[in-house]
Parts: structure tokens; C-alpha cells; sequence
């Protein structure tokens, strides 16, 4: 094997890959990764056996050939390099030459024969989609997958298919995330499909900001990939039963209120700074054209803040943790965002899409907030 690539680009395509190697490799063999060279192209793989990242570059190919080597390392000689253009040489016996200018290198690696492959998607059902749409589906509900292991199902975005719609979600029992759209595959299918954390951070990386072409999703029972013009994504999907998460969307709003989500932002990170390390509460008092924000700790102290707002009615208190509401407010895009309460205890309907009374027609995004317990002033 031997092959000239811009550092460079060969450097943006190593960095890619070893976000999936895994601090301590179950196998020494996925403590590397796979290069292989062909047809003047360059092709990464990287593995840790739940998600793999394929990636693909143009390289002048000298001769073609495959290897592997040690992820971390390679990657770091690349990011010290200054050189514009290397060469990599496989000589034969798994030890890599990296040629820089007038610097050499030789790194060992292990043969490929040992590193595993990965699925083969022939036949498997799948559609396009933009991939700046996809990205923002998944980021739009990954922040609210929970990253504690004793709800398993819960650390990852569930893809729920039916009547041609994909419905995207995230939960960790506290607050929800959920939005949707139509993919246009036929009416007649239904699939459920649990992504894991890391797989969506991967597929939001991989996913390049400036990349014109749909990317395509491929779906199998138990696993999925997403496949764009420069990297293929496949991960294997957690099992278990997905909850019932219609059952704690309220079904009505009793009270709809237009919030300036960067006025909110503003006074919550104020007022976060006053609540307890170990209950992050702040209280929401709704009053006629007025919402307050109040947090009272023994160590910290006390803080208010006001904005006005076009809430009109009985005085309304609800508490929420401010650091899931910013979260939210971050992963809106309007100006403003729309807040459905019905009264102290039950849970808040948050989008910056409209709100009706009636939640028969959900908004997309919604996102669901579970009040914390309020404290006495």
C-alpha cells in the first residue's frame, strides 16, 4: 500500500474515526484503525463493535493495499505535523512508513485480517433525507437522552416509523424531546428503532455542515447506518422496550404564554446561580403581564428577576429545573417560544411552534418539562 494525501484532509478524516475507539479496547485489535487504499481513494474504519465510521477522501493511490494502525497515536503524529502533503507506505509486515517533508516515521500495526468487518446493508429498507434536516432532528431531542445506565432504553434517541412519519425522541424520565417528519416511505411500515448516544453524536459529525447531497438511512431490526458522500455511520441498536411516552404529554393547556427565549435565557443563567447544588429549582410565578423568576438557597442567597410576558389570570406558580429549560431554549430557533401549563404539578409543554388548547395535534418540536417541588419563599 502507498498513497499521497493532503495532511490535512487525512487528519480531518483520522479525527473523525477515533471518536468511536474506545478508551480501553475490549480487543487490541479495536484500539486501531483500518486503512485501506484503492482506485484513488482512501477509506477509514474505525470500530468498537456497537458503532463503526467508515470514511471516505480522494488520495493519490501509488499502490493499493490495506492495514491498520494504533488510532490515538497516528492521529496524534498527524495533528504535530506541519507539512502539506504525507505519504503512507505499508511495507508488507504491518509497519507503517509516514513520510512528512525530509521526516520519517514508522508506526506498527497489526494485520487486517484480524479487524472486524462490518454489516452489510444490501436489501435493507431505507430513505433519504437532508442531511442538515437529519441533524437537526437528532440534536434537537439527543440533549434530553438520559446518561445514567439504570434506564438502559433511555440512553439513546428512539425512531419510532408509522404511516410514512418518523418520530424522533429523547427522554430521561424528567424532561422529553420530541419532534417529527414525513419520509416518505410507504404507509404500511412501522419499525422502532433505539439509537445509542454515541452513535447520534457520530452521525451529527459526520454529517458536514456544507454537504449538498440527501444522505440515506438504512434500517435493519437490530441496527441502522446513515450513509452521506464522505462517511458511513452503523451502529447497533439498544434493545428493550421503548415507554409509552404519549401517556405524559398533557392533554390540554390551560394557560398559553409567548416567552423571548434570549430575554429568558438571560435571567435564567442570573438566577441559576442562586439555586443549590443539590436542587436545581427556580420558581416561576405567572401574574398578570408579569412572570418572575425566584431562587432562594441558605448558601448561596437570593435571586429575583422579572420579565414581562402575555400571561393574564390567577397568580400561577410552577417550579422547573433551569438548567433542562435553557437546555431547550438553546435547541429552539425561533425568537420566541411558547410555554402550555395547566397548573403547578403537572407538566409544562414547551416549543417555538404554536401551542392550541388542545394537544390532539402536537406541535413538532414539543418538549415536555416536569415540575420540581416548590419550596416555601
Amino acid at each position: 500500500m502507498k498513497f499521497v494525501i493532503a495532511r490535512q484532509e487525512l487528519n480531518d478524516l483520522i479525527s473523525q474515526a477515533t471518536n468511536v475507539v474506545g478508551a480501553k479496547a475490549t480487543i487490541p485489535i479495536l484500539s486501531n484503525i483500518l486503512i485501506e487504499a484503492a482506485n484513488d481513494e482512501l477509506i477509514i474504519t474505525a470500530t468498537d463493535l456497537t458503532v463503526g465510521v467508515r470514511c471516505f477522501a480522494k488520495a493519490k493511490v501509488l499502490e493499493q493495499g490495506a492495514t491498520t494502525v494504533p488510532a490515538k497515536r497516528f492521529a496524534q503524529l498527524l495533528r504535530e505535523l506541519t507539512c502539506h502533503n504525507v505519504e503512507i507506505t505499508d511495507n508488507g509486515n504491518d509497519v507503517v512508513e509516514i513520510i512528512a517533508d525530509s521526516s520519517r516515521f514508522k508506526m506498527h500495526g497489526m494485520n487486517k485480517s484480524e479487524y472486524p468487518s462490518l454489516p452489510d446493508f444490501t436489501g435493507a429498507v431505507n430513505f433519504t433525507i437532508k442531511p442538515e434536516v437529519l441533524k437537526s432532528l437528532l440534536s434537537r431531542t439527543s440533549f434530553a437522552v438520559s446518561r445514567e445506565d439504570n434506564r438502559y432504553v433511555l440512553m439513546g434517541v428512539c425512531m419510532r416509523i408509522a404511516d410514512g412519519i418518523a418520530v424522533f425522541t429523547g427522554t430521561d424520565g424528567r424532561r422529553l424531546a420530541r419532534t417529527y417528519i414525513d419520509i416518505g416511505l410507504d404507509k404500511t411500515f412501522k419499525g422502532e428503532y433505539v439509537l445509542p448516544i454515541k452513535a447520534v453524536d457520530e452521525i451529527c459529525k459526520a454529517l458536514s455542515d456544507d454537504e449538498e447531497q440527501p444522505v440515506t438511512m438504512y434500517l435493519m431490526d437490530d441496527k441502522v447506518a446513515v450513509e452521506g458522500s464522505r462517511a458511513m455511520v452503523i451502529t447497533k441498536l439498544i434493545s428493550g422496550e421503548y415507554p409509552d411516552i404519549d401517556r405524559v404529554i398533557p392533554q390540554s393547556n390551560e394557560h398559553i404564554v409567548t416567552l423571548h427565549r434570549e430575554e429568558l435565557i438571560t435571567l435564567l443563567r442570573q438566577i441559576s446561580l442562586f439555586t443549590a447544588d443539590t436542587s436545581h429549582s427556580v420558581r416561576f410565578t405567572f401574574s398578570d403581564g408579569e412572570l418572575k423568576l425566584l431562587a432562594n438557597t441558605i448558601d448561596v442567597g437570593e435571586g429575583k428577576v422579572s420579565m414581562p410576558v402575555n400571561y393574564g389570570g390567577q397568580k400561577l406558580d410552577i417550579a422547573f429545573n433551569p438548567g433542562f429549560f435553557l437546555d431547550i431554549l438553546r435547541h429552539s430557533k425561533e425568537e420566541t417560544v411558547n410555554i402550555g401549563l395547566t397548573d403547578s404539578y403537572n407538566p409544562g409543554i414547551i416549543s417555538d411552534a404554536a401551542l392550541a388548547e388542545s394537544t390532539d395535534t402536537p406541535p413538532n418540536p414539543l418538549y415536555v418539562l416536569m415540575p420540581m417541588r416548590l419550596n416555601e419563599e
